[in-house]
């Protein structure tokens, strides 16, 4: 601790209900996954962690939301109401501050460590020292590949992360809920194992019924009855019930999950194809799918960790997915300092790319939907399967790609919200269209006709073919004398 200051800063102590997360922290638990109503403290406890840690360990801290703007609007510019200050000085008092960096948003203090709010949009760009500390503020809505990248750095360096969030529908919030709240912390038998925490509003007492009451008729003018309902259960009393606001196809995925999530082997006689959507970097999902009796089987999902389309070519052959690609046609735009477009770069990798005709984005939700109503997914029950577990990451971007809010007009725009699951949405579109080509290019086959011969009792016999169906037939037994 540097001499003279005092952190926590300002008299802060943890309410009653923060008690318990604060004290396991306190006692060496280095993963916190807290599931705390609106309004909570939830950003207020981490600040204070963050400056506590970052004085008795010198290293590098982040605060991260899903998007850098929300980071700059919730954390870094944020003034408490109650006492005037800037959220950040309640947690860092103006004398622990070395120097402040207001477009990185970043501090360094006194101790020597640093601290930065960060997006969880580009976190395989941020640079510098590997992070100590992390807070995953409004973990449901931030892209869970942050967590697969950045927890081994954790794990090497003995770092510490806290998961702070509403929930958001059953997406990958509350799937790692479901695994993690059974290693149970305790600093003697298991201090590896993790604090979770499931709070609503009825069990902290920090907001009265009559404030919550005037909130749902504030939700009703906006959305509705039933859809304030569902935001009241979501937002103060915890439930994951529901898909999430504004979210496209929340609902479909939810009704899908009840029957047509299952183990799909990939059946060999038919191809593997895959439907793309091209972004920047390595937003450029890829699903991989078969039509199977006139029906699509999604059988896999492909997030590439690069922006080498040589690697993305190379993973899908050693996969064997070597049916169509179903690509837009942005593909055919000349790669930056090039001569060559990506299309060259798929025929030269003997991949058989197709042009996804353009139509409206409405007109590809509305595929999206149809296809969501209609396929099967792969879902294994075994422990380790690597395809179901790129899966769940592809149908956690089907459960989040949702509507942008106008917060000014207080209105859902017609345009998708542009986040980590934005390009998963748009692929899905396209896949949403690419399956019906296929099933229109390979009718099913008519069946055989069964030859029927029935005997009379004046030695005739009947049968069910017709003159033509005897010329055939005999000409094919003609063919093989």
């Amino acid at each position: 601790m540097v001499p003279s200051i005092e952190l926590p800063a300002n008299g802060w102590k943890p309410r009653k209900y923060q008690q318990p997360s604060w004290m396991a922290w306190q006692s060496g638990c280095t993963r916190e996954l807290l599931f705390w109503h609106r309004r909570a403290g939830k950003d207020e406890i981490n600040l204070n962690k963050h400056a506590v840690s970052s004085a008795q360990r010198v290293g590098t801290y982040w605060h991260m939301l899903p998007l850098a703007n929300q980071a700059r609007k919730a954390i870094w510019t944020a003034v408490n109401p109650v006492t005037g200050r800037r959220r950040l000085f309640d947690a860092f008092p103006g004398e622990y501050i070395e120097n402040m960096n207001d477009n990185e948003m970043f501090m360094r203090f006194k101790s020597g460590s640093t601290f930065q709010v960060v997006g969880s949009d580009n976190f395989n760009a941020l640079v510098g020292s590997p992070p100590i500390g992390i807070t995953f503020s409004e973990w449901a809505l931030a892209n869970p590949s942050a967590w697969a990248y950045l927890s081994p750095i954790l794990a090497e360096n003995g770092g510490w992360a806290s998961f702070i969030t509403t929930p958001r529908g059953s997406n990958h919030a509350k799937s790692m809920y479901d695994v993690v709240s059974k290693n149970v912390y305790d600093p003697v038998s298991n201090p590896r194992g993790w604090f979770t925490e499931i709070l609503p509003a009825d069990v902290t007492g920090a907001i009265s019924a009559d404030a919550i009451e005037e909130q749902q008729q504030v939700y009703a003018g906006l959305f509705g009855e039933d859809m304030a309902e569902l935001l009241i259960q979501q937002e103060f009393y915890c439930s994951f019930a529901g898909a999430m606001i504004g979210s496209y196809w929340g609902t479909e995925v939810a009704k899908a999950e009840i029957g047509r999530f299952k183990f799909l082997p990939i059946d060999p006689s038919v191809p593997v194809n895959t439907a793309w959507d091209l972004g920047k970097a390595v937003n450029n999902p890829i699903w991989c799918f078969q039509v199977v009796n006139g029906l699509p089987r999604i059988v896999d999902f492909y997030m590439p960790k690069s922006d080498d389309l040589d690697e993305w070519c190379d993973w899908l052959n050693e996969q064997g997915y070597n049916g169509i690609d179903y690509v837009p046609d942005d593909i055919l735009d000349p790669i930056w300092g090039a001569k060559h477009t990506r299309w060259d770069l798929l025929k030269a990798k003997k991949r058989k790319p197709s042009l996804i005709k353009r139509i409206a984005v409405a007109d590809g939700i509305h595929a999206g939907r149809e296809l969501i109503k209609v396929a099967t997914f792969h879902r294994s029950m075994m422990e380790g399967d690597e395809r179901t577990e790129r899966m769940d990451h592809g149908v956690d971007g089907l459960k989040n790609y949702r509507r942008e809010w106008d917060d000014d007009r207080k209105t859902f725009l017609d345009n998708p919200f542009k986040d980590w699951a934005e390009h998963i949405g748009s692929s899905w579109r396209y896949l949403g269209l690419a399956w019906r080509e296929i099933k229109k290019a390979d009718p099913p086959k008519p069946k055989p006709k069964v030859i029927s011969y029935e005997a009379k009792a004046d030695g005739s016999v009947v049968t069910n073919l017709t003159a033509n169906d005897m010329i055939r037939l005999n000409a094919r037994r003609g063919a093989k004398r």
